[in-house]
């Protein structure tokens, strides 16, 4: 029987362009999953804060949206920049939890299971993004990122936040229909966006895709990516001679204490010989 993955992933495709900053996907992710409001009668403090500035992903908020004044054609404007988990297809966080706190699911959505969580803080070193966040004001801590609404995946649904956008900013499908979609919006406007689908090769590609009219290392997009290849394939590179690299060390280590044990012995034996 074939192992090969049959489902084709799914994704979104985030259009920089058509985002107006409105922040509705915040809510319904908030309310999708149960999670606290900072103030329940002004939802607009979930993305800016009382002093006007962004309010960055934590543990109560897996998605927000940043306002951001960036430079274009020599004017200052602004734009507005969803983050969230990237869903990585061979994501560093699962790379490197000994615990097997990460999964993927059939859909593609990156999945963390508290129960198995040991609470090292791996993932949240190994992620490119800087996503996973650790609860630190509970006891009992746990790392929480978006889940992707894997459950509304399965069920061949948008996620919480794609399903309310009021402008289409978020397209949810097939991950390589996205693609198709993305290169030919460029296309067809190679005036207005930058020819660049971000997500389609950053470590080895992400089940979120963006298009925009501005750099995205202007956006706050990390741009020092590997391309291509994800961040275990780049590690794997070189962490793979890591045993012939320690087994080396010890083996000159006990060569190394040998000599000086021999040379230790000598010396005692000449020193004995002066003394009769």
């Amino acid at each position: 029987m074939s192992s090969k993955k049959t489902t084709p992933n799914k994704g979104v495709l985030v259009d920089l362009t058509k985002c107006v900053g409105c922040g509705s996907c915040t809510v319904a992710c908030k309310l999708w999953n149960n999670q606290s409001f900072q103030n329940p009668e002004n939802r607009e403090e979930e993305f800016r804060n009382a002093h006007g500035e962004n309010v960055k992903l934590d543990s109560n908020t897996w998605t927000t949206v940043e306002h951001m004044k960036v430079q274009k054609d020599g004017k200052e404007v602004w734009r507005y920049v969803k983050r969230q988990c990237m869903h990585c297809q061979d994501p560093s966080c699962k790379s490197v939890c000994f615990a097997n706190a990460f999964h993927i699911t059939e859909e593609g959505a990156v999945q963390y299971n508290p129960e198995l969580c040991v609470g090292c803080r791996y993932c949240m070193i190994a992620c490119p993004f800087d996503i996973p966040k650790y609860e630190w004001e509970k006891v009992m801590p746990s790392v929480m990122k978006c889940q992707f609404c894997s459950s509304k995946l399965a069920e061949g649904e948008a996620p919480a936040c794609a399903s309310v956008c009021p402008t289409n900013a978020l397209i949810f499908g097939d991950r390589e229909a996205l693609l198709a979609q993305a290169h030919a919006t460029i296309s067809a406007n190679p005036n207005l966006y930058i020819d660049h689908v971000y997500g389609e090769s950053e470590v080895g590609g992400t089940n979120w895709l963006y298009i925009s009219d501005v750099p995205f290392g202007d956006l706050g997009f990390p741009t020092n990516l590997p391309m291509g290849k994800s961040v275990p394939e780049n590690i794997h590179g070189f962490t793979r001679f890591t045993p012939f690299i320690f087994a080396g060390g010890a083996a000159l280590w006990t060569g190394v204490h040998l000599y000086s044990k021999r040379r230790h012995a000598v010396a005692e034996a000449e020193g004995n010989e002066k003394h009769d």
